[in-house]
């Protein structure tokens, strides 16, 4: 399994961090251009396992930005996320595989090229809907904005599975940042 669950861990989360100091906007506007425009993918290692990995790109405590998160998910053949809820919208860009969403007890179907959309105050659950590959999707989110103004809902109904899902029991996460929409550059 991958390093510490980003979603079941008890430490301290940075949802979205202060501007302290004195009241100086050119300051942190300096601060802010001075902040890398480019992050290496593949440093950052992903989390959770065995069924649904993360690699979270983008998050306020970065220090980039402030009002929205940017992650990868990777389910495992035949693998599934957590099922819960929150306020916030969610995009999730099928980067590669085939799956489905349960939204609010309803099922919608995605493969690679699709976009599925999160609506906010919707029970939710990801799953890859093939028992021999991966799937991958690129997710973005306003969280951040939405733990700053105070709307802080987000429920767990069922956690990520700890067992690898049937006959994915080998599976580990691509680390790799490989291109399967594009040719050689």
């Amino acid at each position: 399994m991958g390093t510490e669950s980003h979603y079941h861990s008890k430490k301290d989360r940075v949802f979205v961090r202060a501007i302290a100091g004195p009241y100086n906007l050119n300051d942190e506007l300096q601060r802010l251009r001075d902040m890398p425009r480019v992050r290496k993918g593949k440093e950052i290692k992903f989390q959770d396992g065995p069924q649904a990995y993360s690699r979270h790109y983008v998050e306020p405590k970065d220090g980039i930005t402030q009002t929205f998160h940017l992650h990868l998910e990777e389910y495992a053949p035949g693998g599934k996320s957590q099922k819960h809820g929150h306020v916030n919208e969610a995009a999730f860009y099928i980067l590669d595989g085939k799956g489905y969403e349960i939204h609010d007890g309803i099922r919608y179907d995605w493969q690679a090229g699709d976009i599925a959309i999160v609506h906010n105050n919707c029970v939710h659950q990801h799953f890859n809907a093939d028992p021999e590959r991966p799937a991958r999707a690129l997710v973005i989110k306003t969280k951040p904005m939405y733990m700053f103004m105070n709307m802080l809902f987000q429920q767990q109904v069922e956690p990520r599975p700890s067992e690898p899902a049937p006959g994915a029991e080998g599976f580990v996460e691509r680390e790799a940042e490989d291109d399967y929409n594009h040719g050689d550059y």
